[in-house]
């Protein structure tokens, strides 16, 4: 049973954003990729591609039908993308949960958001650009800063520290779990029981 905050619009697209290509997939900037892979591969979906530039699928996720999009824009142009699919399908911004990586949370932990500017990614950025608003819902997935003065932009296009590999993975699947208890009791509750979680590997 869902227990949304009155007012509250249902969640109808899971956006994950990311780089399109093999010498990206690793990387800690398309962990917003690696959340909807593994809610794709739970609800046994596959991809398809050939419009709105990017790959997308109808997911069935805690009793809804729910579209999870991946941009192929790149990350900079990820709002092309997911505005063009927003008005294709008649959803408001309100409607799509964005998941992206986070520089400013430690590796590990997630945060549920409800809108906010950009902080810096580009992705973020860009869809704030396209929509004309900044109030979308976001799950930010942290990945903390660099320990060995990289540059962000080389940072970023980097897999895990081997030390934060185990953490790491386990946060892609924290959130799953995050965007499931989206769906099944909304995002305030989901805000509540989510970002008060500590990073852990177990």
């Amino acid at each position: 049973m869902c227990s949304q905050t009155d007012g509250e619009e249902r969640i109808a697209v899971v956006a994950g954003l990311g780089n399109p290509g093999k010498q990206y997939q690793l990387t800690r900037h398309n962990v917003g990729f690696h959340v909807v892979d593994l809610l794709a591969r739970e609800a046994r979906m596959e991809w398809r591609g050939g419009r709105f530039r990017a790959l997308w699928g109808v997911a069935g996720i805690e009793g809804h039908n729910v579209l999870l999009f991946k941009p192929q824009t790149f990350m900079n142009l990820s709002g092309e993308a997911v505005v063009g699919m927003l008005r294709h399908f008649e959803y408001s911004s309100r409607q799509v949960l964005v998941v992206h990586d986070d520089l400013d949370l430690p590796c590990g932990r997630i945060r549920l958001v409800r809108k906010g500017g950009a902080g810096g990614h580009r992705g973020v950025s860009s869809l704030i650009q396209h929509l004309e608003q900044s109030d979308f819902p976001r799950l930010k997935l942290g990945i903390g800063r660099p320990l060995h003065g990289e540059p962000i932009e080389s940072f970023v296009l980097q897999p895990p520290y081997p030390e934060d590999e185990e953490i790491f993975q386990h946060m892609v699947k924290l959130g799953a779990e995050a965007v499931r208890t989206v769906l099944r009791s909304g995002l305030g509750e989901a805000m509540n029981r989510c970002n008060r979680r500590e990073p852990t590997s177990g």
